[in-house]
């Protein structure tokens, strides 16, 4: 997959953390499309919309535990029950430092968990990482 042809779907309900996302992926090349869903309610209109015509199919999810109006943690089971967002890879890139959290999220089939350094510079580092390895060095299935 090259690069430019990446689309991540953000699920981040801080504003500060969205913008931190965005600057080290910018800095880095890293995506050309990053769509951002403050709430896990916008989330899920995004990736499994009324109208399947309408769905946008991210090829990596971002995604943040502690949201209003729909959790992470029932974002994540509805998109890994859906066959047709399944296959795509959700990181969990939380705050959380609750064990249940971890161990739901790994039980309802996250691809990773990554608990969000505090240190401006440490998220940053945390963020290009994620980029390198879910964007360039691993193998996404085909998009149907």
């Amino acid at each position: 997959m090259n690069s430019k042809d990446v689309k991540i779907l953000l699920v981040e309900d801080n504003p500060d953390d969205v913008e931190l996302t965005f600057r080290a992926f910018k800095k880095h090349n890293l995506a050309n499309e990053i769509i951002v869903a403050k709430d896990g309610e916008e989330a899920l209109n995004i990736l499994l919309p009324q109208k399947k015509e309408n769905a946008k199919r991210p090829d990596l999810i971002l995604l943040d535990l502690k949201l209003p109006k729909v959790d992470g943690l029932e974002v994540l089971r509805q998109v890994k029950s859906n066959p047709e967002t399944k296959p795509i890879p959700v990181v969990i890139l939380t705050s959380s430092r609750e064990e249940k959290d971890l161990m739901e999220s790994y039980h309802l089939g996250v691809n990773s968990y990554i608990r969000k350094p505090v240190d401006f510079e440490q998220f940053t580092k945390v963020v290009i990482q994620l980029g390198l390895y879910w964007l360039l060095l691993n193998e996404a299935p085909p998009k149907e």
